[in-house]
C-alpha cells in the first residue's frame, strides 16, 4: 500500500460520520436506508460519505431497488491495517537499554 493509498484512507476515516460508518459495517453489511436512520444526517450527505469511503477502496456496493447496499472491502482494510501495524515509534534493533526506554 502507498503512503498515498494510506493518507487517503486516514483522511477518510477522520470524518466522525465516516468513521462511524466503517464501525457500523464491521457487523455486516447494511443498506443506505439502515445508515440513514442511525446517523440522522440526509441522503445527499451520506451520498458524499459513501463516495469518499469508496473512492479508498474501504467500502463497496451495489445497487438493488433505489437502494444501494455497503460493505466494507475487507482485503483493503485488513492492508490498510497491517500496514498501520507495520509503523514502530522505535527500532527494535537497538541493544542499548536506555535508547529503548526513550523509545514510546
Amino acid at each position: 500500500m502507498t503512503r498515498e493509498e494510506v493518507s487517503q484512507i486516514c483522511k477518510a476515516m477522520s470524518d466522525t460520520n465516516r468513521l462511524r460508518i466503517i464501525e457500523m459495517l464491521t457487523i455486516g453489511e447494511k443498506c443506505g436506508c439502515e445508515l440513514l436512520d442511525e446517523l440522522q444526517v440526509t441522503q445527499p450527505t451520506l451520498s458524499h460519505h459513501m463516495k469518499v469511503l469508496a473512492d479508498c477502496g474501504l467500502v463497496s456496493s451495489y445497487k438493488e431497488g433505489k437502494w444501494h447496499h455497503y460493505s466494507i472491502n475487507c482485503e483493503r482494510f485488513i492492508e490498510f491495517k497491517e500496514h498501520l501495524n507495520s509503523i514502530s515509534c522505535c527500532s527494535t534493533d537497538s541493544t542499548d537499554k536506555a535508547e529503548q526506554k526513550s523509545c514510546c
